[in-house]
């Protein structure tokens, strides 16, 4: 979004006045949500912080402001409106600031995929999206009697899926997905990958599986590798290696814990003083739990940025 040349000239001291100014004229009527990932710059106008779904809900309880700025991505935004009432109305700074994870998957390719299977597996399967998809693809979901997981209750939504039917099909990430289906004790070779350019081959692919996961990912958490933990460790002798689900499957087994965004906050608020703890996800969260636990040695797993969470400045 091109702001107009007004505002672009203007001094970080005028920019922050200005911010302060419309806070204060605002009052009740305005309620900011930061995602953890964003910039500190950014962060320091949050009426609360949180993950992606933490923030939705709170959006939801502000009964008294009439605009709800989010400051994450799209489909996080969607999301908080989806919860709101109608008489809110729900922005995001920048509407570029589009999670490339979200748009690895659509409606239309979802449907060819479950119109497969379906034929494949006799209609015994169940859709389960993460939260990080659009609306269409949540719809889609519900539709078809599945589901939408976060990465704190993924495993438990794949349990329930394989409880009610003999397959799972589950978008956009294919990490989380194969690693919540290995935290239940499937092989290997239950899981399969569903590439939507290439559905005859994908098609293939699942014959053998009970769980089939899309071919998406994250830009953060793809960025960390096993090398990564075997530098780390070298590195930092007695380290705590914690790392977000998202990551490839041999990182995540490589670690000593994974989780979600919520589960890698209190692993560094809970350890003891004097730890040393290395995080495999996004460089601000890292930095902002490094620089709130100073009796703590908290390290970057490697330095990963998101892209789209930076297109938000103050």
């Amino acid at each position: 979004m091109t702001l107009p040349a007004g505002y672009t000239q203007l001094s970080q001291e005028e920019v922050l006045r200005r911010l302060e100014v419309a806070r204060r004229a605002l009052g009740e009527d305005c309620y900011i949500l930061v995602h953890h990932y964003q910039r500190d710059e950014v962060t320091r106008f949050a009426d609360t912080t949180g993950d992606s779904l933490e923030l939705s809900r709170q959006a939801a309880e502000q009964v008294r402001a009439r605009y709800i700025v989010f400051c994450g991505v799209d489909f996080m935004a969607e999301t908080a409106a989806m919860l709101c009432s109608p008489e809110q109305t729900v922005l995001i700074p920048e509407p570029s600031a589009c999670c490339p994870m979200a748009g690895m998957v659509t409606a239309e390719q979802a449907e060819v995929a479950w119109q497969r299977l379906s034929s494949l597996w006799h209609e015994d399967l169940l859709p389960i999206t993460y939260q990080n998809s659009d609306a269409r693809v949540k719809a889609f979901c519900g539709r078809h009697g599945g589901a939408v997981c976060t990465s704190a209750n993924a495993q438990k939504l794949f349990g329930w899926a394989l409880g009610q039917r003999g397959h799972l099909l589950f978008f956009p990430d294919e990490h989380l997905g194969r690693n919540s289906a290995l935290a239940l004790g499937l092989r290997p070779e239950e899981v399969a990958v569903w590439d939507p350019h290439d559905p005859d081959g994908s098609e293939q692919r699942a014959k053998g599986a009970r769980v089939v996961v899309w071919k998406g990912y994250c830009h953060v958490h793809t960025r960390f590798s096993l090398e990564d933990v075997r530098r780390v460790r070298q590195e930092h002798p007695g380290v705590r290696v914690v790392v977000h689900p998202e990551c490839p499957a041999e990182v995540v087994q490589a670690s000593d814990g994974a989780g979600s965004t919520s589960y890698l906050v209190k692993a560094a608020a809970e350890a003891p003083p004097g730890a040393i703890l290395a995080i495999g996800t996004e460089i601000h969260l890292v930095s902002r739990l490094a620089a709130r636990h100073r009796d703590k040695t908290i390290v970057p797993l490697a330095r990963s940025l998101c892209g789209a969470m930076y297109r938000i400045s103050e």
